[in-house]
């Protein structure tokens, strides 16, 4: 069947080749052969992309689906079962202390895993180290830095959502909140303070304290905020006794980088006289908070995950499938590559303006427009006051990676207490 279509094709080459002769110069006709010869190839079948006819993911997860960065991690579990079915193969290992990576990493390896996704930024260590040793293996880091440092590893990857588009919005909306309880005379402008519980000093965290600040300012001009960190990415009990202390000071609407649904409980069953809000993170709290939480926004880890997966189905970078900014072995996105989300809103206690500026927002993002840090500021870094920024310059966050690296702490309207 092959020499048949070889033959046929030659034979009609040669028939273009008699008629272009006395039309086309050479270079033309040896274009043209080239194509049909390709074509002719192509039809034969010498020219096959095999994609594998199944692959195992292993992921491994700081909590489980009872805390909210997990949950919202592994609801891609359910978006590859969707899309792939039987094609392929999961392993979650949940719970996993960062001090015991190393093994169940092992474990993942000896259940043959193709590809591995990591959850949490104290994994990119061991992974990385542990992905040197196993380079048939794609290790895949979420919310990490390191994949571009030396040593370049072809087969670690990190990845992130530049979730501070959501922070800005949610930002946008506690501000706009903060604007109707001035004009209803329920606090005065000097009132119109926020809170924050975070998890540690970090620039991770700095970024979406700092991106939530400056959206509330850009509804809210007198929007100030008081933070405080836990030290623990997962911690309920300091986090909700964090959460009331900061409500003690004054605080109004408060919201977190941090695990659990600590912060939702507390504003939900303060003792306050006076309304207190939520913004929530990763997860809808409103089954929690149902008075308080107004709504928050998530990264959704599915784009990146499934399209890793895809390229190793078709045994290509996975890079080279991904849909988003992509900085050598790294990769992220916002709203416009569909990684970032808005949670739901809870519509008896959201501004009225609430659905406008999520779409106006959105649609700065989409098209460029949207400067969020940016403005008339100044930063200084934490552990080194010599490292100073000046915002009337915008500062392009997630510019050169997907993590954040945002790390100042805004003079005058940001409060940072030990």
């Amino acid at each position: 069947m092959l020499k048949k279509i070889l033959n046929n094709g030659i034979e009609k080459i040669n028939k273009a080749i008699d008629i272009e002769k006395k039309v086309l110069p050479a270079a033309i006709i040896t274009a043209m052969l080239a194509v049909l010869v390709c074509g002719f190839i192509h039809s034969a079948g010498l020219f096959v992309t095999h994609e594998r006819e199944s692959v195992t993911v292993g992921f491994l997860c700081s909590g489980d689906e009872s805390t909210p960065y997990s949950e919202n991690f592994l609801r891609v579990v359910d978006a590859i079962n969707i899309q792939y079915g039987s094609k392929i193969k999961m392993f979650v290992r949940s719970n996993v202390p960062h001090n015991a990576a190393d093994r169940v990493l092992d474990e993942l390896a000896d259940l043959d895993c193709d590809i591995i996704f990591t959850n949490s930024y104290e994994f990119g260590e061991y992974t990385k180290e542990f992905a040197k040793s196993h380079p048939d293996i794609q290790f895949c880091q979420a919310t990490c830095s390191n994949a571009n440092d030396s040593p370049l590893l072809d087969n670690y990857h990190t990845f992130m959502g530049e979730i501070y588009e959501g922070w800005f919005i949610s930002g946008r909306i506690a501000g706009a909140k903060l604007n109707e309880m001035i004009k209803n005379g329920e606090i005065n402008e000097d009132e119109a303070w926020l809170g924050f519980v975070g998890a540690f000093q970090e620039p991770e965290t700095m970024s979406d304290y700092t991106a939530f600040l400056l959206g509330a300012r850009r509804e809210c001009k007198s929007a100030r905020m008081r933070v405080k960190y836990t030290n623990s990415w997962s911690d309920y009990r300091a986090e909700k006794e964090t959460a009331e202390h900061l409500l003690n000071e004054g605080c109004i609407i408060l919201s977190q980088d941090t695990d659990t649904c600590g912060v939702a409980v507390a504003c939900e069953n303060t003792s306050l006289k006076h309304h207190v809000y939520h913004i929530g993170y990763n997860q809808d709290m409103m089954t929690n908070a149902p008075n308080t939480t107004i709504t928050g926004a998530r990264t959704d880890w599915a784009p990146y995950i499934c399209s890793a997966i895809e390229a190793i189905i078709n045994n290509a970078r996975i890079e080279d499938f991904v849909d988003g900014h992509i900085h050598g072995n790294d990769a992220g996105g916002g709203f416009e590559h569909g990684w970032v989300k808005m949670l739901d809103y809870n519509r008896t206690i959201a501004p009225s303006n609430y659905e406008e500026i999520v779409s106006e927002s959105i649609e700065e993002f989409k098209n460029g427009t949207c400067m969020v840090f940016f403005g008339d500021y100044t930063g200084v870094a934490p552990y080194d006051q010599s490292d100073v920024c000046n915002l009337k310059n915008e500062y392009r966050e997630c510019r050169y990676r997907s993590a954040p690296s945002f790390h100042y702490i805004l003079n005058d309207v940001v409060i940072v207490e030990n």
